[in-house]
């Protein structure tokens, strides 16, 4: 993964620590670990991320940046993958996590209709709360992995690109040495 991408699209640690609504947990904020950008930090961001982006609760931003602090993966990143998740897309992504958890555990779906109101939310809450929160959990996990393997997988393709790259420049610069005996072998 190309780091400067990132850092394209991060903010920064300075910009997040000089932030007046974070200044009760800028103690935590100064661990540097949580800023680097290498295989195992972004990839456990995207695993918190993704994971915390199907959790059918309210403040999924606050668990994810608590889990990054926790295991000191990138907060920045953890914390941007959880918006994937907004007025958009939550309900066809926690319909399908509640018909998932339905299928897992056996239960006949039992929702006729939908309506955005909290007393639809307590009144149905005790039949799509279980199925939902399985499904959910299982959605988040199975996303969560499949982000971290495609991370890990891009960033070893990026390397390994980057390794061939450099021995092709030096194989390029040896030759031109030998090709010119006059030269200096120090130049170059």
């Amino acid at each position: 993964m190309p780091k400067d991408f990132l850092r394209r699209y991060l903010p920064s640690a300075l910009s997040v620590r000089e932030n007046r609504a974070l200044r009760p947990i800028s103690k935590w904020l100064h661990n540097p670990e949580i800023w680097h950008l290498h295989r195992r930090s972004v990839s456990g961001a995207a695993f918190i991320g993704l994971f915390c982006a199907f959790l059918p609760i309210p403040f999924q931003t606050l668990v994810a940046g608590a889990l990054a602090l926790g295991s000191r993966c990138n907060l920045p990143l953890s914390v941007a993958l959880v918006w994937i998740t907004n007025p958009i897309t939550i309900p066809p992504m926690f319909y399908f996590s509640y018909r998932l958890g339905a299928w897992l555990l056996g239960i006949q779906v039992e929702v006729d209709s939908v309506e955005i109101s909290w007393s639809w939310l307590g009144d149905n809450l005790s039949n799509i709360g279980y199925p939902l929160l399985c499904g959910s959990l299982v959605c988040g996990w199975v996303s969560g992995l499949t982000a971290m393997a495609v991370v890990r997988l891009l960033w070893r393709v990026h390397v390994v690109r980057r390794w061939k790259e450099r021995r092709k420049q030096r194989q390029e610069r040896v030759a031109r040495l030998a090709a010119t005996p006059d030269a200096d072998p120090q130049e170059g």
